[in-house]
């Protein structure tokens, strides 16, 4: 089987990059992929220790873009240089979040909340800081008990800390993917909180916009929702894909390779997605 969604210490998980394929291995996995939020620093490391064991790892990460209603997330697939346009895109998005997390700071500060830069950065590893550093600080603060707590209180959309981020849109994270060599697939779909036919109409653009798949096989999604969202794949000639989203501790529920036990991506999915690339 395959996992083709993990986030390792390099942007929100608790894992470091290296650790990624041996989880994978651990859990039966003929390939995993390493899907880093903005960023691809995770994946040479995480590479050199895939090869020593054997197992393959997809160079990929995941890009949050802007859509009409919200937010959407893609993941981008076989980036197999770091010289690419997508490249040049993440560290500009990277840039964009330095100046997240200092205005981030500052809203806390103003709320008689005090952090420092270094304490976060420590938490993260000193590399792609984000919100999930931020909530694992406040609860080593006692500000709350639980990550959950402090999105709901303090750092989710909405709340006194929160600060959005500069996002791509859907059809510029296609044409960039394109241009590296790489595929764009729509992540966990129904997080867009659509209907299924909303969707499928979704789905239908998307793939006119130059997306390659859909991640049909995920996590949290019911045996109905999965096939669902096949269906709707087939429909729009988008390749299918699937994996767990884990990010270790920041997500304890979820386990590379099962997800939450009834996970099982096929591993010929794989090769119907890179042949799909450009």
């Amino acid at each position: 089987m395959l996992d083709l969604h993990t986030h390792s210490r390099a942007s929100d998980g608790s894992d470091t990059p290296e650790r990624i394929p041996e989880l994978a291995l651990e859990a039966g996995c003929s390939a995993v992929a390493l899907t880093d939020h903005d960023t691809l620093d995770g994946l040479a490391p995480a590479g050199r220790r895939a090869t020593e064991l054997g197992i393959k790892l997809v160079r990929g990460c995941e890009v949050s873009c802007a859509w009409e209603r919200g937010s959407m997330h893609v993941l981008i697939y076989f980036i197999d240089r770091a010289d690419t346009p997508i490249e040049a895109e993440l560290a500009n998005l990277r840039a964009d979040r330095v100046v997240r997390n200092e205005r981030m700071l500052k809203k806390l500060r103003d709320i008689g909340i005090s952090l420092t830069m270094d304490e976060i950065s420590r938490e993260a590893g000193g590399k792609g800081v984000g919100r999930p550093h931020f909530a694992r600080v406040l609860v080593g603060k006692g500000v709350v008990a639980t990550p959950k707590e402090a999105f709901e209180r303090f750092l989710g959309a909405g709340m006194p800390a929160y600060v959005s981020k500069a996002r791509l849109k859907p059809a510029e994270v296609a044409s960039l993917a394109k241009q590296s060599g790489a595929v764009a697939v729509l992540a966990h779909p129904l997080s867009l909180g659509l209907t299924m036919d909303e969707i499928a109409a979704i789905a239908a653009e998307l793939a006119e916009k130059g997306f390659t798949g859909i991640e049909a096989l995920y996590s949290s999604y019911s045996d109905q929702e999965r096939r669902s969202l096949c269906e709707i794949a087939a429909r729009c000639d988008l390749a299918i894909t699937g994996g767990s989203d884990y990010h270790g501790s920041f997500k304890p529920d979820l386990k590379i390779g099962t997800g939450r036990g009834d996970l099982d991506v096929p591993d010929n999915l794989l090769h119907a997605l890179e042949e799909r690339r450009p």
